[in-house]
C-alpha cells in the first residue's frame, strides 16, 4: 500500500472473454478499514472509536521491512483497539526485492512479531482480537513463484486459527503463476487504486471492475477489494519524470508543478452500487484505504466515508463570497461548504464586475476572460481537491468597489 511504489507500477491487463460467475447471496458487502498511520495520535484513536460500527475488522499496520532488511515497528495501542470491539488483522509491509536467500529471515521476523502482537492483544483484554495476518508486498510479476514459497513457509509456521491474507496487484493477472499464490492463503485483498502511471489518475472504475471480475474468475479464494478514501498530490520534474508524491504532509522539493489525484466520493459510491448488484463470486467485502481522521487533510472526512458506506450522499452546498477586510476596497475571496459531507472544489469562481484586481491562493490562480472593456476576473482551481463539511477556505483576494458579496461558482 505504500503510495510511491504503487503509483509507479504499470500494467495493462488482457481481460478474459468468459462470463464471470456472480455472487448468489444478497447480503451486503462487509467493510474493513486499514489503519495505516504510523503514529497513533488522538485523532486516530477517536476515528477508531467513532467508526467501529461501520467496519467488520481493522487491518492494522504492524511493522515494515525496508529494502536493506531493517524493520520499523508500529506501537499499536491494543487497549484502544480492544475497546472498539472489532477483530484485528495485523499487516506487515515488505519492501525491496524478494529472493530465496531472504525468505527464511523474513519468515522468522514475521512470526516473531505476530507472536508478540498476539500476546499484547490478549493482555489488553481483547481475547482473540488478532484474527489474521496480511502480507503487503508489491511483488514483481516475474517473482510470484518465489513469493508463493515465502507464503507457504509462513503458513506452516503460523497457528492455524490465524488467517493468512495478502495484498494483490492487478499486474499479477498477466502471470500464469498467479494461481500459485492461492493454496497458502485464506483470503486476498485486491488493490485497484494507485496501481498505474500517475498520469492515468488514482482510480479508474471501468478498469477496476475488469480486474475484479478477472481476479474472481481465476483465484478461487474469498477476496476483498481495496478502495481509496484519500488523495495525493504528485509533482513532476521539468523532464516529465515523477518528482514526488505528497500525502498527509506537504513536501518542499523544488518540483515544477503538480496535480491532485483522488477518487471522488460520488465515483466510489456509484462503483459500490454496481458491485453490490453484480459482484463476481468470491468477493466478500471492501477494505478501505485508509481510515479517515479529522487531522488527515488528504483523506475524506469521517462523515463523507460514513455516507458512502451508507449508500447516499446528501446534496453539495458549496458557495463563494467576498469577505471584507480592514481596508474598505480590499476583500478576501472565501469558499464555504455548508453541506454535511465533503464537496469537490469548484473549477472556477467568477468575481463581481466591481472588482478591478485580484489574485488566487490556496490552490487557485487568477485568470482573465473577455475584452478589456468587459473583462472578467476568475479564480481557477489549479489542481483539484475537496473542501470538508462546514469548513471555509480563503482562495484569494480582490480589490473591489461596492461589489455584491455572493459570487458565481462554476463546478
Amino acid at each position: 500500500m505504500r503510495l510511491l511504489t504503487a503509483l509507479l507500477l504499470l500494467g495493462v491487463v488482457g481481460l478474459s472473454g468468459s462470463t464471470p460467475q456472480l455472487r448468489t447471496t444478497t447480503e451486503p458487502l462487509a467493510h474493513d478499514a486499514y489503519i495505516w498511520q504510523r503514529a497513533w495520535t488522538p485523532p486516530v484513536i477517536a476515528a477508531v472509536r467513532g467508526s467501529a460500527d461501520l467496519v467488520r475488522a481493522w487491518r492494522v499496520l504492524l511493522a515494515e521491512a525496508d529494502r536493506s532488511g531493517r524493520w520499523a515497528d508500529v506501537a499499536v495501542p491494543w487497549k484502544d483497539l480492544a475497546g472498539a470491539g472489532r477483530p484485528v488483522v495485523a499487516v506487515v509491509r515488505i519492501d525491496g526485492r524478494l529472493d530465496e536467500a531472504r525468505i527464511g529471515a523474513l519468515v522468522d521476523q514475521i512470526v516473531a512479531r505476530v507472536a508478540t502482537a498476539s500476546g499484547a492483544a490478549a493482555a489488553a483484554g481483547s481475547g482473540n482480537a488478532l484474527t489474521g495476518l496480511e502480507i503487503d508486498y508489491d511483488c514483481p510479476t516475474a517473482k510470484l513463484a518465489t513469493y508463493a514459497r515465502l507464503l507457504a513457509g509462513l503458513r506452516s509456521r503460523l497457528p492455524r486459527p490465524l488467517a493468512l491474507s495478502i495484498t494483490a496487484l492487478p499486474t499479477w493477472l498477466n502471470s500464469r503463476a498467479l494461481e500459485s499464490l492461492a493454496p497458502p492463503v485464506d483470503e486476498i485483498v485486491l488493490q485497484v487504486h494507485a496501481v498505474e502511471d500517475p498520469r492515468r489518475g488514482l482510480f479508474d472504475p471501468a478498469r477496476a471492475e475488469g480486474w475484479i471480475r478477472e481476479f474472481g474468475r481465476r483465484m478461487g479464494r474469498p477476496f476483498r477489494v481495496a478502495l481509496p478514501v484519500y488523495d495525493v498530490r504528485v509533482s513532476w520534474h521539468s523532464d516529465g519524470r515523477l518528482a514526488s508524491v505528497e500525502g498527509e504532509a506537504p513536501l518542499l522539493n523544488g518540483a515544477r508543478d503538480g496535480a491532485v489525484l483522488g477518487a471522488a466520493p460520488e465515483t466510489i459510491l456509484r462503483f459500490l452500487n454496481r458491485l453490490s448488484v453484480a459482484a463476481p463470486q468470491g468477493l466478500v467485502g471492501i477494505a478501505w484505504f485508509r481510515l479517515p481522521t479529522d487531522a488527515d487533510r488528504r483523506a475524506w472526512s469521517l462523515a463523507t466515508w460514513r455516507a458512502v458506506i451508507g449508500g447516499a450522499l446528501p446534496p453539495r452546498q458549496i458557495g463563494a463570497s467576498l469577505v471584507p477586510t480592514e481596508r474598505a476596497d480590499l476583500w478576501s475571496v472565501a469558499l464555504s461548504n455548508d453541506g454535511a459531507t465533503d464537496a469537490l472544489l469548484p473549477r472556477q469562481v467568477r468575481l463581481d464586475k466591481a472588482c478591478s484586481l485580484a489574485d488566487g491562493a490556496n490552490g487557485f490562480r487568477l485568470r482573465t476572460a473577455g475584452a478589456s472593456g468587459d473583462r472578467s476576473l476568475i479564480l481557477e482551481a489549479a489542481g483539484g481537491g475537496r473542501l470538508r463539511a462546514h469548513r471555509t477556505r480563503v482562495i484569494g483576494w480582490a480589490r473591489c468597489t461596492q461589489p455584491r458579496s455572493e459570487l458565481d461558482v462554476i463546478e
